[in-house]
């Protein structure tokens, strides 16, 4: 999970200012949380809640993103969602947007096998996101979580999401200098799984993600949530992400890395 509000502050500058290169500071002062970071928590704090009672979890989910929706209102959410989140009897709008696979990745900590790991992504994305795009999109991301942390290499988690994109076989290179803004599952779920699937590390991975230049918090969220359970996140990353998180937040992060410890880099 803090894979995923790392990749979020690392990209939060550069979302409507893109950065196509590698070279950058990862983290400083300009960065900030975004509606992925806040989701992400929300996802977490819901899990957390219905460890003792699953079948509440759909309900769990909407509840405590809309709670963060509250507390934290101006964080750049998409319109229809901003509306979603402010009426309590909405439900799901038929969202095709990446918010799906942004804020999933602690269903990949949570589950015991693949099959629940895609379950739980499935539970917490239809309440608001219930197309086939956005299912398919935060299955990909928790599925892969899911591998990382049992030691799948790049390649067998490659295997897994080809088998729901088919071949992921351009390469960043190839893409970066054409790619534009796009925040549909579609147009950059594929893209931030390549940048994982490319990256040598957890570093590496989310430079990756914002240099293509697009969606850069929400596409680096993605990739460095994968890679969080893949290569861990170096200590000292860790600690200035931190600095950016208030107290409630750490608290989740610290509550949720207490039942799934995370993974340790190796050195």
């Amino acid at each position: 999970m803090l894979g995923a509000i790392i990749g979020d502050l690392a990209g939060s500058r550069f979302e409507f200012h893109p950065h196509k290169s590698k070279e950058f500071i990862l983290l400083d002062s300009r960065c900030f949380p975004t509606d992925d970071t806040y989701m992400t928590l929300a996802i977490a704090r819901a899990l957390l809640e219905t460890r003792a009672e699953p079948q509440r979890l759909g309900q769990a989910a909407a509840e405590n993103m809309r709670q963060f929706g509250q507390a934290y209102p101006d964080a750049g959410y998409g319109t229809r969602f901003r509306a979603w989140l402010q009426n309590p009897a909405a439900g799901p709008y038929q969202s095709i947007g990446n918010g799906a696979a942004m804020r999933v990745s602690p269903c990949g900590w949570a589950a015991s096998s693949l099959a629940e790991a895609r379950q739980l992504a499935q539970t917490v994305t239809v309440v608001s996101h219930d197309t086939p795009s956005a299912i398919r999109a935060a299955q990909a991301v928790s599925g892969a979580i899911f591998l990382g942390r049992q030691g799948s290499s790049r390649q067998e988690i490659r295997t897994y999401l080809e088998g729901l994109y088919g071949p992921l076989n351009k390469t960043l290179a190839e893409i970066r200098p054409g790619y534009r803004f796009d925040a549909t599952c579609d147009g950059s779920v594929p893209q931030s799984l390549l940048a994982f699937l490319e990256g040598t590390d957890y570093v590496d991975t989310v430079r990756n993600a914002v240099s293509l230049g697009g969606d850069s918090d929400t596409m680096a969220a993605i990739a460095g949530s994968i890679a969080e359970a893949v290569d861990g996140i170096p200590d000292l990353i860790r600690q200035q992400g931190l600095l950016f998180l208030d107290r409630e937040m750490k608290q989740i992060v610290a509550d949720s890395e207490q039942v799934w410890p995370p993974v340790i880099p190796v050195k």
